[in-house]
């Protein structure tokens, strides 16, 4: 039975089935509109590298035909063939998108889903309808992304602009129209699952609802082969004569000097722009100076060199303040524009996060005052802690006021410029200190958890601890460094941030009678040891609260 994701989504893609020969379908369809669906390889930074990993009508399959465009089949408006073990290691993420051909807008769209199908059965679904998007003309529908194994996220996010648009987001570059060259009809190609032993399904189109046919083998039927163009005939061009000019005496021409020892003879080669046959350009006389080649700016006259900060064969009329081309207002704002990856929680630098809230579901646990700018219809509520949460906060000193984020756009979070890291949790559980929280998934459960130890103030040392499925946004003064946690690992607790919630933590006191009976001691009275299995880790930051 297909399993049915919402927005925001995420599985191992081997959680779901064995195969990794996967069919994709895309359904999206709406009264008079037509629709432009693609799929697009990205790098590590989600850009598109490689404009060979495009895949769409105009160019439907990966060089190595790891990705490939199929048509419209089995009910799907289109549908892919994704072989995940062909797929170079560049490739970190496939952008699975539709976009509008003409005008119209997301809304208008009926029920739509795209679907992956592995051996003929369908394995997952992800949902969705025109009433979740407003006026965007495109829409990224899922992703494979590649995170130490390959999965699969459902991302249904709304963009503005078109194809072109998309492109560009992506890093790619928009070609100038072409006329598409003429092609033989070829037969939607339809495909059935390889005979073979393995225990992985086999690729397979899901079936469609008809009577059952003996499928085709997979494959589009060869092109005929095209009849080779006549041979242009040698001379066929006519010979241009110019007119003869009457012959006028002309000046010795100066003997070339002998080509080096053991060297033949060059001939003279025409300048660029020059006809074969005419003769060199007469030496300029003494105190004058030679042309520029064609196409080069003239260099300055003798005795005078360009003003200062000028490139050479700029003209000295110009301002020396005029940016050059391509610069401008656009240019120099590029670096800072938004970053939309189609994730919900987005790094937009250092110090700045965006959380969209339409991915997800849920709403969104923020410190209050965090926010520094939204887009869309967002509410902002106060949090209650309630009677008991109060009493405990105050008493432990974890005390979180915050504000729930819910509603359909983007909310941008910052917090006095301090270094912001999201944490994604699948099932497991981090331990950060209140202070260190600015934002978290309202889908996360936190409780207060208590450090035993008799050398601190107030007899021990008290963290909130975050589990479940969600993020959690940590924040730092600095950029932190993350240990592994050895039996000698040791952490002054004003600077560590979080550590794994299996670790084993241990107060350890500096404070000795002999060492405190003389005047002045190193200041570090109290350390937190760390013990635990491989793969617990401590963050650490380079600053002490």
């Amino acid at each position: 039975m297909a399993r049915q994701f919402q927005r925001g989504h995420k599985a191992k893609i081997s959680d779901l089935t064995a195969g990794t020969d996967l069919y994709v379908g895309v359904q999206i369809a709406a009264p008079g509109l037509t629709f432009d669906i693609s799929c697009f390889g990205l790098d590590a930074n989600e850009q598109l590298s490689d404009d060979r990993y495009f895949v769409f009508f105009n160019q439907p399959k990966s060089p190595e035909e790891s990705i490939q465009l199929l048509g419209a089949q089995s009910g799907d408006t289109e549908s892919f063939r994704v072989t995940l073990d062909r797929i170079p290691a560049a490739i970190q993420k496939l952008s699975f998108t539709a976009t509008l051909d003409g005008s119209g807008q997301m809304s208008q769209i009926g029920p739509g889903y795209i679907r992956i199908v592995a051996g003929g059965e369908e394995v997952v679904r992800y949902a969705f309808t025109g009433s979740e998007f407003t006026t965007e003309r495109a829409v990224m529908l899922g992703d494979f992304y590649l995170k130490d194994v390959w999965r699969f996220a459902a991302v249904g996010q709304g963009f503005d602009g078109g194809l072109d648009a998309l492109l560009k987001n992506f890093g790619g570059e928009v070609a100038e129209e072409e006329a598409p060259p003429a092609a033989a009809p070829a037969a939607v190609p339809g495909f059935a699952p390889p005979a073979q032993a393995a225990a992985p399904p086999a690729f397979g189109a899901p079936p469609a609802a008809q009577a059952p046919q003996p499928a085709p083998s997979f494959g589009a039927p060869p092109a005929p082969a095209p009849s080779p163009a006549p041979q242009q005939p040698m001379h066929a061009a006519p010979t241009i004569a110019a007119p003869m000019a009457p012959q006028t005496p002309q000046a010795p021409q100066v003997p070339q000097a002998p080509s080096p020892y053991g060297q033949p003879q060059q001939p003279h080669q025409p300048q660029f722009g020059q006809v074969p046959g005419q003769g060199a350009p007469p030496a300029p006389s003494f105190g004058q100076q030679a042309p520029a080649p064609y196409g080069q700016p003239a260099p300055a006259p003798y005795g005078q060199q360009p003003p200062v900060g000028m490139p050479p064969g700029v003209p000295q009329g110009m301002p020396q303040g005029v940016p050059a081309a391509g610069a401008g207002l656009q240019a120099a704002l590029q670096p800072y524009k938004e970053a939309a990856t189609g994730q919900r929680w987005t790094p937009q630098n250092q110090q700045l996060m965006r959380v969209d809230l339409t991915m997800g579901g849920s709403g969104v646990l923020a410190r209050q005052g965090s926010m520094v700018m939204y887009q869309g219809k967002v509410d902002f509520g106060y949090k209650s802690a309630g009677f008991v949460g109060r009493a405990v906060g105050n008493a432990t000193g974890q005390e979180m006021q915050l504000m729930r984020c819910t509603g359909r756009g983007q909310v941008f979070l910052a917090e006095e410029g301090s270094h912001l890291h999201p944490i994604e949790l699948q099932g497991d559980a981090i331990c950060v200190s209140a202070e260190s929280v600015l934002a978290f998934d309202e889908s996360l459960q936190y409780e207060v958890r208590r450090v035993e130890g008799h050398g601190i103030p107030g007899g021990a040392l008290f963290t909130m601890q975050f589990h479940g499925t969600g993020t959690v946004i940590v924040k730092t003064h600095g950029t932190p460094v993350v240990l592994p946690v050895t039996p000698t690992t040791f952490a002054d607790c004003n600077a560590v941030v979080a550590w794994s919630a299996a670790s084993q933590v241990i107060v350890s006191s500096q404070v000795r009678l002999r060492r405190n009976a003389y005047p002045g001691h190193s200041g570090e009275t109290v350390n937190l040891q760390f013990r635990g299995a491989p793969g617990n880790f401590i963050v650490v930051q380079p600053y002490e609260v």
